[in-house]
């Protein structure tokens, strides 16, 4: 990804914090994730880590409108049980899919243009949250005003994620 669009994006993101009345402070760093795919504005996540321990995690994470962070799952690696986290919806509306009963034709949200599998279907509203256990296939995606969704989990080892779609690289790289 280009610096200008990782920049541009961050920019984003720390709008829709203030538009929620979310205190993101400048010092702090806001992550751009474009999965190798260099489609961020489609398959991306911006995100704020608060804290991230060998017990615990908070990040806020913003989805641009119709946004998805594509599909995962957090394993268990090295000793580690696998990340148990929460999701609340702060800002906007969530379509989260996770395994279980549900068909891609009946789902809310638009399909990414990454390879998915589960569509059992939880539509999170401000206020309103949801606990995805280790190892559960799940992805997520923001509706037309995009998202802001705090997550509280167990550590988080992003770099161990498991996703779907074996194009996806998790590691963003900015070019200039």
């Amino acid at each position: 990804m280009k610096r200008e669009t990782y920049n541009k994006v961050a920019n984003l993101a720390r709008d829709y914090y203030k538009k929620a009345g979310i205190i993101v402070r400048d010092d702090e760093e806001i992550e751009v994730a474009d999965f190798g795919l260099d489609m961020v504005e489609k398959v991306g996540l911006q995100l704020c880590v608060y804290i991230n321990t060998q017990r615990v995690c908070a990040k806020e994470m913003v989805l641009l409108p119709y946004q998805t962070c594509p599909e995962h799952k957090h394993v268990k690696t090295n000793g580690n049980e696998g990340k148990e986290e929460t999701f609340r919806c702060r800002y906007g509306k969530v379509y989260l899919y996770v395994s279980g009963d549900g068909k891609k034709e009946d789902i809310h949200g638009k399909l990414p243009e990454t390879d998915t599998t589960v569509y059992h279907e939880i539509i999170l509203n401000p206020g309103e949250q949801y606990t995805i256990m280790p190892e559960t296939l799940h992805w997520f995606q923001a509706g037309e005003d995009g998202a802001i969704v705090s997550e509280f989990s167990t550590r988080s080892t992003d770099e161990t994620d498991v996703f779907t779609d074996k194009r996806i690289e998790r590691e963003t790289k900015i070019e200039g």
